[in-house]
């Protein structure tokens, strides 16, 4: 079971009391960007077998957006953090590296 935080209210709890909202950090292209800008905005994801970024609504508590750090194999949640942030906080990315020697974080176009 995926136990997620949500850094805005402070609560904890199960998946099913939170909403995805699919990949974090991705640079949004709306009107005025070329087709295939728009077309890997919508159809070009990442699905990882390891650390992924995410979005999370917290759907049944505050009703705010933040973003997640989680492995997709293990379900190891190495934290939680505002959706305001442009990258992942310094903590969560050294508690990754920890456990992952060799990971890097590398800015999503």
């Amino acid at each position: 079971m995926l136990m997620l935080t949500c850094p805005n209210c402070g609560v904890t709890g199960e998946e099913s009391e939170f909403a995805p909202g699919g990949e974090a950090h991705l640079k949004r292209h709306g009107p005025g960007s070329s087709d295939e800008e728009f077309h890997a905005y919508l159809f070009a994801k990442e699905n990882p077998r390891g650390v992924h970024f995410e979005r999370w609504r917290h759907a049944n508590g505050c009703g705010k957006w933040f973003h997640a750090a989680r492995c997709t194999a293990t379900l190891e949640v190495f934290g939680t953090y505002s959706a305001q942030t442009t990258e992942p906080p310094k903590d969560i990315k050294d508690k990754i590296s920890a456990k992952r020697p060799g990971w890097s974080w590398r800015e999503v176009e």
